[in-house]
This record gives structure tokens, sequence and C-alpha cells, in this order.
């Protein structure tokens, strides 16, 4: 399969997401009671749904979506580059009317995949899930509701399931693979467990943003070098 995958076909993105609230206080009373139902099996003595809502932001019920990063691969004498934008808002409708304009100009000019790193569980369906949310019309490449996963395999890669090999069972992080295959991490100011925290009390979305983009870049970089090939020197990312 990757024999025959033209790389520079492929659109690689990554999402960020916070809470839909910057507090479990700020809920009402019937968020605060659908999350303790959500929460109710990891839920014990010690442990109150209050202190579970950091983990809301992995939910796309009751999580939006702060920033999406999209960039390609493409050769310039020899070596790889990538170029990455990003589509960040606090008004997330906004964010994804614009990302989901992007994604039918991408499409246009032969970016005919989508790949992110566990994409296939997370970032595609969550996409989906919010432009539902805020009344979007779904991009035609994450309108698959209800496909077989050999349905979806062709435009939608997923570097995890790649290294999977099959291994259902089995996950391996983005950070892991990139120390595995010797690959810049992009957890060298940031991760994802902090994102909340720099949004909500340190209002800094642009060091999100940073961090988002070179959490795309790394998946990039992964996927190069299933195929055996060089990886994006730090350098030669361009932002635009």
């Amino acid at each position: 399969m990757l024999d025959q995958l033209n790389i520079e076909e492929v659109l690689f993105l990554d999402i960020e997401t916070v809470p839909h609230f910057p507090a479990y206080d700020e809920m009402s009373a019937d968020w605060q009671k659908l999350w303790a139902e959500k929460m109710k099996n990891s839920v014990s003595e010690a442990v109150t749904p209050a202190d579970l809502y950091e983990r809301a932001g992995i939910y796309a019920e009751f999580g939006r979506i702060i920033c999406i990063s999209a960039g390609y691969l493409f050769q310039r004498r020899g070596d790889w580059f990538f170029r990455v934008k990003s589509f960040y808002d606090d008004d997330e409708k906004r964010l994804l009317r614009h990302f989901g304009d992007a994604l039918v100009k991408f499409e246009n000019v032969g970016k005919k995949r989508l790949c992110a790193h566990n994409g296939q569980e997370f970032d595609f369906p969550y996409i989906a899930r919010r432009m539902l949310v805020n009344g979007l019309r779904l991009p035609k490449i994450l309108d698959i509701a209800g496909a077989k996963p050999w349905e979806v395999k062709d435009f939608l890669l997923d570097t995890l399931q790649l290294w999977k090999f099959g291994d259902y069972k089995h996950y391996t992080s983005l950070s892991l693979l990139c120390q595995i295959f010797d690959i810049p991490t992009p957890k060298d100011d940031i991760d994802g467990s902090q994102v909340a925290h720099v949004y909500y009390q340190e209002n800094d979305l642009d060091r999100i943003i940073r961090y988002c983009e070179k959490d795309t870049m790394a998946v990039a970089n992964l996927l190069l070098r299933y195929k055996g090939l060089p990886i994006v020197a730090p350098e030669n990312m361009e932002v635009v």
C-alpha cells in the first residue's frame, strides 16, 4: 500500500481541543448531570465527575476545537519541505467553516487524502461531529457516517493504524513513534494534556498553534519514515 502512495497527494492534519466550558462549575446543572453519566464508569469515592472534567476536551459532545493545522509535503532541489496553514478561532463555527472551505480548495489542487495520527478514532470523527453541531455541511471527504473501514482507507490515512499492522488492541503514541524513528518531537514545549490550561488560564492561543503545527509535521515525517524516505528538516517547515 505505502509503495503505491503518492505522498504529495496527502493533506496532513492535527487538531487541538478544549473542554467547552472553562471549568466544571461553569456548566449548567443539566450539563453536569450529562457529564456525570458519561463518566459513571470512572467515578469512585475518591474521584468525582468534577475531578475528571479536565478530560472533557477529548469528547466531541463536551469539547470544542480551537485549532486545526493542515499541511502537505513537496520537494525542492531534492529536499522535502512541509507547508502548513493553521485555522484557529475562539469562534468554533467560524474556524470550521474556514477549514471546510480550505478542504475543497486542497482537493482541487490534488490533495486527495487526509492523514492524522489516531485520525480514525479522534481527529476525523471529532471534526465531523463538531461541524454537525455547528450546523455546517460536511465536506465530502469527511461524510463517512456508516461507511465500512475498507471503504475509507484509501482517502483517510492514519499513521497509528498503519503502525498496528492489524493488531487492533495496540496503541502507540505519536511521541513514542517520533522517538523510535528519530523524528524531532513536537512535545518540546507543551503536550495535549496542557492545552486547556494554556488556552483558558494563560490565554496563549499562539503557543497552541505552534504546537499543533509541529505535531502536524511530525505526522508527515512519520509517514515519510514508513516509506523509507528522508524526513523534513525543522528549518524546511513553511508556515502560511
